[in-house]
Order: structure tokens, then C-alpha cells, then sequence
């Protein structure tokens, strides 16, 4: 009874140790400086074509499915908003950061894992390098910045693909589509996607940096730990995903 809450506390307690040191290793810019740009290469560009394939499905089924459950009589204009809605404000940044905890996070987990298990992090600090400033920091800072700007590129491709499928499959008409996204449209939808990108960005680099840097020894260590890793970022950003909207909902209406 006692060891279940012992353990978590104590898991709360290794992350926030970690968190510590990636706060001291943000000092040390000529570490983790050049690598960032390339895991932003990682973890952006490479992640740019499978984004893009689920935002156009997520776009086209959410605009067929929004149509058909329609009652008569509602105008049709109603199909661009709730298309704009759902997919900016929940089902773009949602279904883009649980997408790129499967390919990203585990990737980022593999690696670090696979450096921990072969002593390559030991060999950093004999040479007096960091480990966090060089492995963990550059994929931090590269997610909070790639996965908002893949965001807004699957909230522009969900939408337009919302558009093209509701005006060529069904009977919603382009002016009606369009009168539906333009209606009751404010600035802060977009930033509030981005905001929910941004914490799923920084939700999926740091938990799974930390099954990686933490990785048992040997190949099954590290496939329990990115294994592990897939499912504590993918329950956490549903978390925060709920959170988010709990918090900064009511600004929607402002």
C-alpha cells in the first residue's frame, strides 16, 4: 500500500532533478548551440510529410463527418466553422504532437537510450562535456520551436483539405464554406494552437529524454525505456491538452 505512492513520489522527484540540470545546462550555449539546429532538421523537417498526410485526413474526415450530421434546416455555412474549430483548436495540435510522440519522442529515447547503455554519456563527462547541454537541451529547444510551426502548417493543411472535401464531395458550397470560417473568427484561436503546441513540444522532448537518459542497460533496457516513453509523453500530453483548455478556454470568448 505504501510502496505504490512511495514510487511515484519518487518519480516526480528524479523528473524534477532533471529538470534542474536542463535549467543549468541552458547556460552553456556553446554546447548545445550547434546541435540544436540540426535535431531541428530532425525533428521539423523530417516530421513535415507525415504531418502533413494526418492533417489532410484529419481535415477531410472532420468536414464529411461534420456535414452528415447535420439536421435540416441548420445552414451550411455551420460546416466551415465547426471544421475551423475542431481542427485549430483541439484536433490539429492534439493529433500532430501524439503523431510526433511515436516518430519523434521515439527516436530522441533510442538515441539518448542507446548512448547511456554503450557508456557514450560517461565518455562526455571524462571529456568534461555536459551530457544534458549536448543531447537533451538541443532537443528541447528544437521541439518547442519545430512542433508549433508544424502545428500551424497541419491547422492550414486540416482546414484547406476541410474546404476542398466539403465543396467536392458534399453539398456545401465554397461561399458557404468559407462564410462558415470567417464567422465568429478571432486571432487568439491560432495562438492558442500554438500554445498547446509549444507544451506538447516541450511535453514530448523532456519525457522522452529522460526514459533515454535513464535507459537500463542493454537492447531490451532500451526498448522498455522508448517503449515506456511513447506511452508516459502520449498520456501526458492528453493531460495537458486538458488543462490547456481548462485554462485559456474562457479567453476564447473573450
Amino acid at each position: 500500500m505504501i510502496a505504490g505512492p512511495r514510487s511515484l513520489f519518487y518519480r516526480i522527484g528524479q523528473r524534477a532533478y532533471f529538470a534542474r540540470d536542463i535549467g543549468r545546462a541552458l547556460a552553456d550555449a556553446k554546447t548545445y548551440g550547434p546541435e540544436t539546429i540540426r535535431q531541428m532538421r530532425n525533428i521539423g523537417v523530417d516530421s513535415l510529410p507525415l504531418a502533413a498526410i494526418v492533417a489532410a485526413f484529419i481535415g477531410a474526415v472532420t468536414a464529411f463527418q461534420t456535414r452528415y450530421q447535420l439536421f435540416n434546416g441548420v445552414q451550411l455555412s455551420v460546416v466551415g466553422l465547426i471544421s475551423r474549430q475542431s481542427i485549430i483548436l483541439e484536433l490539429g495540435p492534439l493529433l500532430t504532437g501524439l503523431v510526433l510522440t511515436g516518430r519523434v519522442g521515439a527516436r530522441i529515447t533510442a538515441e539518448i537510450g542507446t548512448m547511456r547503455v554503450t557508456e557514450q554519456i560517461d565518455a562526455l563527462e571524462t571529456l568534461a562535456y555536459d551530457p544534458v547541454a549536448y543531447l537533451v537541451v538541443p532537443r528541447l529547444l528544437a521541439a518547442l520551436l519545430m512542433v508549433p510551426a508544424l502545428t500551424i502548417l497541419a491547422d492550414a493543411i486540416g482546414v484547406g483539405t476541410a474546404f476542398l472535401t466539403a465543396t467536392v464531395a458534399t453539398d456545401v458550397t465554397p461561399q458557404a464554406f468559407s462564410e462558415g470560417l470567417r464567422l465568429a473568427f478571432a486571432p487568439f484561436q491560432i495562438v492558442y494552437s500554438i500554445i498547446k503546441a509549444t507544451i506538447f513540444g516541450g511535453a514530448i522532448a523532456f519525457f522522452c529524454s529522460y526514459e533515454g537518459y535513464t535507459a537500463n542497460v542493454g537492447a531490451e533496457g532500451v526498448g522498455r525505456s522508448t517503449a515506456q516513453a511513447v506511452v508516459v509523453t502520449s498520456v501526458a500530453i492528453l493531460v495537458l491538452d486538458a488543462l490547456t483548455a481548462l485554462l485559456l478556454a474562457p479567453y476564447l470568448q473573450a
